[in-house]
């Protein structure tokens, strides 16, 4: 049975005050002691591989500090809001108060308009996690991701209801540490569950 050690990073702050997915904003890397506290803190021999967003693509260079460098993977991207990008939540609710109203509180399957659910989120997620745990057995991989991303990794390790792991925090640049045992090609994985949302 084949580990890898995963540390979840959660990209720097856009400001934002919409409901941002795949819209490309960069993040304010300004708190240089944060990120010298978070690149310290992970392993020296990680692989670092990102989001291909700039928020994530950013923050990784911050943090990598001389770690090999994987290629950016879109199928770790934030779930897609279609349109509501960018949109408050007030604004949404005035719109189209069913929907919006369905997809925190029966979160799953609903999608907003030309986006897309949370089941598709990790489903994509999960996929790309995978693929990159089979490809580097046995590595440390620093994945510098988006708080929905991370939270659907500690939901699939935690085997908790989705509803339940919605109330978990996930600040900008913090860890969330897990562990993933390769169990075969055709079964899911075991796992461990570290630190969450540690912000060094």
């Amino acid at each position: 049975m084949t580990g890898n050690r995963l540390f979840l990073v959660r990209h720097g702050p856009t400001h934002a005050k919409g409901m941002v997915g795949w819209s490309d904003l960069p993040a304010d890397l300004g708190d240089r002691a944060a990120l010298d506290r978070l690149s310290a803190h992970l392993p020296g021999e990680a692989l670092v591989v990102s989001s291909d967003l700039v928020r994530c693509t950013g923050t990784a260079d911050a943090i990598q500090r001389g770690r090999p460098r994987l290629p950016h993977d879109r199928n770790l991207r934030e779930i897609h809001f279609g349109d509501w990008e960018l949109r408050r939540f007030d604004e949404i609710e005035a719109e189209d108060p069913e929907r919006i109203t369905a997809f925190w509180s029966e979160p799953g399957l609903v999608r907003p308009p030309n986006g897309e659910s949370w089941h598709e989120m990790r489903a994509r997620a999960d996929a790309a996690v995978d693929r990159l745990a089979r490809a580097h057995p046995g590595a440390d991989l620093v994945i510098v991701a988006h708080f929905g991303m991370i939270l659907g990794q500690l939901e699939r390790a935690l085997q908790v209801p989705t509803t339940e792991i919605f109330g978990q925090r996930i600040d900008n640049l913090s860890v969330t540490e897990l562990t993933r045992l390769d169990r075969g090609e055709a079964d899911e994985p075991g796992w461990q569950v570290g630190r969450v949302n540690y912000l060094p």
